[in-house]
This record gives structure tokens, sequence and C-alpha cells, in this order.
């Protein structure tokens, strides 16, 4: 019997190409339905421009506490999440933090990655002494919002309302999250 190699770790600059590249393609999944499919960045030079952005945030994070995580099949990176601070007016930023990105490749899904790579961002946030964390989900993913409840995470009863255009005519309706991490 072989077994999977399989792992999370914290992602390295090295990473940001593949995770970029991992954004920019399950993007169109996460927000299908929500955004129009000509929204999404596409195109080497998209990746290019979002690899950039993420060797610039891995190599100097705004603050010690905002980590990226990557989930790995052998060196593959698979998935990968992003933990800070909340930044939340009704959060405490020293002791809430923020799950701000929780990503798994659609083929890869229902293979693990998704609850190792969950409970080392929550190994992550208890590390940094963060008592509480949330999440913003789309409120159409229902997929995300169960596999969070299976995980012990619920509502917590804020919304909100994101204008991506800044007209009104691309809006993102989002419910919050919550878990407690002691």
């Amino acid at each position: 019997m072989t077994t999977a190699d399989v792992s999370v770790r914290i992602a390295w600059a090295d990473d940001a190409p593949a995770i970029a590249e991992l954004q920019l393609r399950t993007w169109p999944e996460t927000y299908a339905g929500v955004l129009p499919a000509a929204s999404f960045p596409t195109g080497p030079e998209a990746v290019e421009h979002a690899a950039a952005a993420w060797h610039a945030s891995l190599t100097r994070p705004p603050d010690a506490r905002h980590r990226a995580l990557v989930a790995l099949e052998h060196n593959r990176v698979v998935g990968f999440a992003v933990t800070g601070p909340a930044g939340d007016p009704d959060c405490d930023p020293v002791a809430d933090a923020e799950l701000t990105e929780l990503t798994v490749a659609p083929a890869e899904r229902s293979r693990g990655h998704g609850s190792r790579l969950l409970q080392a961002a929550v190994d992550t946030m208890r590390a940094d002494r963060f008592g509480r964390a949330v999440l913003w989900a789309v409120a159409s993913d229902d997929a995300l919002r169960g596999f969070l409840a299976s995980a012990g995470w619920a509502a917590d009863g804020a919304h909100r309302e994101l204008d991506l255009d800044g007209e009104g005519t691309t809006t993102v309706k989002q419910v919050r999250l919550h878990t407690g991490l002691t």
C-alpha cells in the first residue's frame, strides 16, 4: 500500500507563481453566477502580475501575524490559506484573526487537503495567540459554508455586499463565519 505524500507548510516566496495560478484558475468557479465571466483576469500577464503581488506579500507581509500556508501533494501546490489580524471595525485585531483565503484546486477537493489546510490555519492562528477567527464567504457558496460548519464554524450574523465596480452593477453578497480558537 502506498501513502500519499501530502503536507501543509508556510508558503515560501518561490510558491508565488503556483499560488497565483491556482487563485486565478479557481476564481471563475468560486464566483460562478456571482460575477460575469469577463471580470476574471486571464492569460500569462495576469498570472505574472498576480505572482508578483503574491511574492511581495510573502516576502514583506504587513505584520508578523500575516501568514500564507500551502497544501502540497508531493511538491505541487494544491491549495492555500491566508491568515492575519481581523480588519472589521467590530473585531479586535489583537484577539480576532481572519482567514482571508481558503482555496483548494477543484480537482484536488475531497482528498483531505482542505481539512489539513484549515487545521493548519487554525493552529497558526492559535500560535499567534488569537482567540477567535472570522472568514467572509460568498453567501451562495453552500459548499464552503457546509465544509466550515462541519469544522465548527458558524455564521455570526454579520453580512456585507461588496461593490466591485463602484457603480453597483457588480456586487457580491457575503456572510461572515466565526469560530473560537481557544
